[in-house]
């Protein structure tokens, strides 16, 4: 079966009701997914979905993403063992968002750094310049180790 979505309603208040989801892609065919952990609502990862991997994520349940580097659909977790069981798909108001809720399999580890959200930095100022200091240095598996290779998502 392959699940198609009509174009979004330019009726604004048809577009925020109930009813048929009309996901809203930008110019590029995309639209940005917001990943969080289904059990404690920890912020996992931002990512962004094309047509394709918001269909596969819907039928099958497992989240796909489109990676922007690579140019093309990536199953979350294939390579890692970290697969993200979708448990509820939500989308705001103008429905050009998605938010995932799921529960991490494997190391439960979203980076591909190995920690368990791609948010593990912090940004202040220092000096009158921004730095990034690491919050949460806490590795659940090596990426190198993973993936092979350092640079290697």
């Amino acid at each position: 079966m392959n699940l198609t979505f009509n174009e979004p309603s330019t009726d604004k208040y048809q577009l925020e009701d109930a009813g048929e989801f009309t996901p809203r892609f930008d110019d590029r065919g995309l639209i940005t997914a917001i990943v969080t952990d289904a059990r404690d609502g920890e912020l996992l990862m931002v990512a962004h979905m094309n047509v394709q991997a918001l269909a596969l994520t819907i039928q099958t349940g497992t989240a796909h993403y489109f990676s922007r580097s690579r140019g093309k659909i990536w199953k979350k977790g294939e390579t890692s063992g970290n697969l993200q069981t979708v448990k509820e798909i939500r989308t705001d108001c103008d429905q050009d968002a998605i938010w995932l809720k799921v529960e991490v399999a494997g190391h439960d580890a979203a980076c591909h750094t190995g920690r368990r959200s791609c948010f593990y930095r912090t940004v202040t100022l220092e000096d009158g310049k921004p730095v990034l200091t690491i919050v949460d240095d806490e590795r659940h598996f090596d990426p190198n180790e993973v993936y092979g290779h350092p640079d290697k998502k």
